[in-house]
């Protein structure tokens, strides 16, 4: 039996098989180029499944990274974990994408810190290390200013390192050194991304656990409003804030 992972909260796309059976990925396709995901998602899970020769009734869940990220990325990741679930009457495993990310760092002795960027100084980020095989919550994940992230790392460091991931790194590593010089530490390329067979392996430990989703259920973790929300919320405030300005001298009567 496999499991199907799709990975599609950042600029990544990533799809990856894992077989449940003797817990090996038996393939990976990752691209992290100028495409929308909707036109590499399926055609890679295609190709994945026509490559390894996997039925889709061999499939037995779908793991999909669930958020924070991209808006529209994770509309579409999720939209294409849905239809394929409900057309094979499978459940989906809602993966954390932040927790995902760690994973790429399994067994790092220290403390492990994914941060995506999410625009406007801000970071989608958590931090983390492994126990025991488990992975354990130092820093809740969410939304925040990369400085609040400092001081709560500065506070939890104490003589460890920690190992920073995700597409946050190139903008954030300047302030990343000035705060915590050679305690901080980067992933090397081939884990400085989003990866589906991380999800994979968070997924199988949702479904060896029994915590699965309906199609109907999932629903995609967003952190906080779209761009476009937030604009057009600005746009009403700003009308709002016209509409109480001192007038000509006019007075309205009910």
């Amino acid at each position: 039996m496999k499991l199907l992972a799709i990975e599609g909260s950042g600029g990544v796309a990533s799809v990856a098989l894992l077989n449940l059976e003797d817990d090996t990925i038996t393939a990976e396709y990752t691209l992290n180029h100028a495409l929308t995901h909707s036109q590499t998602l399926l055609p890679m899970i295609d190709e994945i499944t026509a490559r390894t020769e996997c039925a889709k009734s061999e499939i037995k869940a779908i793991a999909v990274s669930s958020g924070p990220g991209s808006f529209t990325g994770l509309r579409i990741g999720s939209a294409t974990a849905k239809g394929l679930a409900l057309a094979l009457d499978i459940p989906i495993l809602h993966v954390p994408t932040i927790e995902a990310l760690a994973y790429n760092l399994y067994g790092f002795d220290g403390y492990v810190c994914p941060i995506m960027d999410a625009r406007r100084d801000q970071t989608y980020t958590g931090m983390f290390h492994f126990t025991e095989g488990s992975l354990a919550c130092d820093i809740e994940d969410g939304a925040m200013d990369i400085n609040e992230l400092l001081d709560k790392i500065e506070g939890t460091l104490g003589d460890k390192k920690v190992i920073f991931t995700g597409d946050g790194i190139p903008v954030f590593r300047e302030a990343i050194n000035a705060r915590l010089g050679d305690k901080a530490m980067y992933a090397p390329a081939g884990f400085n991304r989003q990866r589906a067979s991380s999800v994979a392996i968070y997924g199988a430990k949702l479904l060896a656990s029994g915590i699965t989703e309906s199609s109907d259920e999932h629903l995609p973790d967003y952190f906080r409003t779209s761009q476009a929300e937030r604009e057009k919320a600005e746009r009403e405030k700003a009308e709002r804030d016209k509409m109480r300005e001192p007038g000509d001298g006019l007075v309205c009567t009910y």
